[in-house]
């Protein structure tokens, strides 16, 4: 088994999609929908799944809906241990709550985002990760410094790996440098891609992982790109994704959401609604997405 597989003692390997939440015309959540969209996912080689991200709207759902869909991917899943649930909240406090209850699931792995109700300092963001890794349940941190304003630079990341309270990260800056400063600062810290759109650079930078958007759309052609770029083979990894980007690069702006579910209706899987404060697209950005969708399907991706 390569280092770059998922496995169940290090299961925030692999291909982890950040799974879009179908949703009914009444807005409400569609937990059968669900279930059959994170067994397809697996069946068509993702390894595992992420609910409760920022794709799958967390924000805006109660606390019984966020905890039904996470037990509903669990059971989807087959596996406790392929589903890393977002643990993001406003207070450490709830966020380990979140974590003791992925932890009760059977899940492998949580995904946590630093403070984010305001620009929280170093000391605030140690703390922070030392409380929700206190429920016992590997920590994936998640950087993503554009919508929080908190940037976990790698020298903190090394800080807390050293303290035991992340195994690993997902790095959605968009800079692949960070990658090697990384792993020279924590070099048993597992790298994930965070954007779709730089999955090449940080697959040959040395990630094993990815916490992807697009797979919800397109699957097979994903994981295809995604392993051939893991294993330095470029004269299959470089057409998929010269094909692909045009696509993946949606996973990185701020209508990423609606973007995904559009694609995932024009490639025949229900994306359906978003919840507001979201809206649907209109304009030049829905004919980008679905340009860029027609496209992916008529190069056969699937």
């Amino acid at each position: 088994m390569t280092a770059t597989s998922w496995n169940s003692t290090r299961p925030w390997r692999g291909i982890m999609v950040a799974t879009a939440l179908p949703l009914r015309d009444d807005l409400s959540v569609d937990y059968d929908a669900y279930a059959e969209h994170v067994a397809w996912l697996i069946e068509n080689g993702c390894d595992g799944v992420v609910p409760n991200g920022s794709l799958g709207e967390y924000q805006t759902l109660t606390d019984e809906e966020r905890t039904r869909v996470v037990r509903t991917a669990v059971e989807a899943a087959g596996d406790g241990a392929r589903v890393m649930p977002g643990v993001a909240a406003y207070g450490s406090a709830e966020a380990r709550r979140w974590a003791e209850q992925a932890a009760e699931a059977g899940c492998g792995s949580v995904l946590l985002l630093p403070p984010n109700a305001y620009r929280a300092d170093e000391q605030a963001v140690r703390a922070h990760y030392a409380q929700t890794a206190k429920a016992g349940v590997p920590v994936v941190a998640y950087n993503n410094p554009i919508d929080t304003k908190v940037d976990l630079t790698p020298a903190l990341l090394a800080e807390l790996h050293a303290g035991g309270h992340i195994v690993a990260v997902k790095e959605f800056t968009g800079d692949v440098r960070r990658a090697y400063e990384i792993a020279e600062l924590a070099p048993e810290l597992d790298l994930l891609i965070g954007a779709d759109d730089v999955l090449l650079e940080l697959a040959l930078a040395g990630a094993v992982g990815w916490i992807a958007g697009y797979p919800n759309a397109f699957p097979a052609s994903c994981a295809e790109l995604y392993h051939a770029a893991v294993a330095g083979d470029l004269d299959t990894a470089l057409p998929l994704y010269r094909s692909l980007h045009s696509l993946l690069r949606w996973d990185s702006k701020v209508e990423f959401v609606q973007s995904i579910k559009l694609s995932m209706d024009i490639a025949g899987r229900r994306g359906g609604p978003v919840r507001p404060p979201r809206v649907p697209l209109t304009g030049e950005i829905e004919a980008g997405v679905r340009a860029a969708t027609e496209k992916a399907v008529a190069d056969g991706h699937h």
